[in-house]
């Protein structure tokens, strides 16, 4: 059967590690590329982000499904000369290494184009590769404080909070994912590669373009978007409301049993209950503690106002609609056990069964297939694992065949 995904028959060479760069070849490979993850003997550090699964965890298996492993050791001389092979026979070369690390290595954008000029080449690095801060070590949480990030989520004290996942990193995947397939349009339509700067810092900005704006623009202080919008504390937990317009106010006051803020001449308009947010979020606060979140979730659906109760993940997993457009597929992975994986928007819709779309390799799986495939000879292998140039995983077994 013909393979018709967009990126059918594009190679990849993954040099990533981590969430960022794995995510963005994640999506490629989901999209139909074959994407070769090029690691160290003791693999991807991103294997060991939480509680580790053998090879994996549930980072590692999310954000690297569909893929094939290679583990080398790039200072090994041998190593470094097959790296340099696979990176000349890819359509696209993606690395997160420090800046220059690459270059040490015979594998910068410069050296890849010499026998490779239409490469697209895309580099994940936490601050860029200029400016002061290019050497710096970057974690998720760094550039989380350094974006600003942390200064929009505070706690009921005002402490400034990280947002408890590796949000930059993910959304930083998705910009280096839409870049590289813009650059293969680009390819496809006109020719040429192109080399391509994706650090978390710029998509943290990129991400946050609207506020940083606003922050400007209104000295720093910026007018809240309507009132009353929030989190509002129940009698069992929490649940989140949001009265856009004025029909969601009148409605939302009704609901409440004060029908009477509804018309009172301090809050009848949006800018007057911005004005006097102070005075009335309290008032509305206080209200919620009589009921519970169920019982509020209810009255406010059937009075036409936006809410929802603030789910935990089994919540989540477990809601009914979350079921009817299946939202979650649930996946046996080897070693792992039975997991959830989500859907991504604009992707078919996950198989379990289909091992391509799940099956995230352990260290070194694929190593002897694609030595095989670039013309390595059984006696060639074994001479590079003598070397310690390349690495096997104890199965070589894959599941996708």
């Amino acid at each position: 059967m013909t393979d018709e995904r967009p990126l059918s028959g594009i190679k990849v060479f993954d040099a990533t590690q981590g969430v960022a760069g794995p995510h963005s070849t994640m999506l490629m490979a989901q999209h139909g590329a074959d994407v070769i993850k090029v690691e160290p003997l003791d693999g991807d550090w991103g294997r060991t982000l939480g509680k580790v699964y053998g090879d994996h965890c549930a980072h590692s298996v999310i954000f690297n499904r569909g893929k094939r492993s290679i583990a080398i050791d790039l200072k090994v001389d041998e190593g470094r000369a097959l790296a340099q092979q696979l990176a000349r026979d890819a359509d696209v070369v993606v690395e997160s290494f420090r800046p220059g690390v690459m270059s040490r290595f015979g594998l910068g954008y410069d050296d890849v184009r010499k026998d490779n000029p239409d490469v697209i080449y895309l580099s994940v690095t936490g601050f860029g590769q200029g400016g002061p801060n290019r050497d710096l070590p970057v974690t998720d949480a760094v550039i989380q404080a350094f974006s600003g990030l942390m200064s929009i989520n505070r706690d009921e004290q005002g402490n400034p909070q990280r947002i408890g996942m590796v949000a930059i990193d993910v959304m930083t995947g998705i910009y280096a994912y839409q870049a590289i397939a813009s650059a293969l349009l680009k390819r496809f339509r006109f020719g040429g590669g192109k080399y391509i700067d994706c650090s978390l810092m710029q998509s943290a900005a990129a991400f946050q373009a609207a506020k940083i704006a606003e922050f400007h623009l209104e000295g720093g202080v910026p007018q809240l978007l309507y009132v009353p919008v929030g989190t509002m504390r129940t009698s069992n937990g929490h649940i989140n409301i949001t009265a856009m317009r004025e029909y969601h106010y009148v409605s939302l006051m009704e609901a409440l049993g004060m029908p009477e803020l509804a018309t009172d001449d301090r809050y009848d308009t949006r800018d007057k209950r911005i004005e006097r947010e102070a005075e009335l979020m309290p008032v509305i606060r206080e209200a919620f503690l009589a009921r519970t979140t169920e019982e509020w979730a209810e009255i406010l659906t059937a009075a036409g106002v936006m809410n929802s109760p603030v789910s935990t993940y089994e919540h989540f997993m477990a809601n009914g609609h979350v079921s009817a457009v299946e939202g979650l597929a649930w996946v046996e992975h080897a070693g792992v056990g039975n997991m959830p994986m989500s859907n991504v928007p604009g992707l078919d819709k996950i198989d379990p069964a289909n091992a391509s779309q799940v099956h995230s390799p352990v260290i070194g799986q694929h190593t002897d297939e694609i030595l095989r495939e670039h013309g390595l000879s059984e006696n060639d292998i074994g001479g590079l694992l003598g070397k310690g140039a390349i690495g096997q995983a104890e199965s070589a077994s894959d599941p996708r065949t």
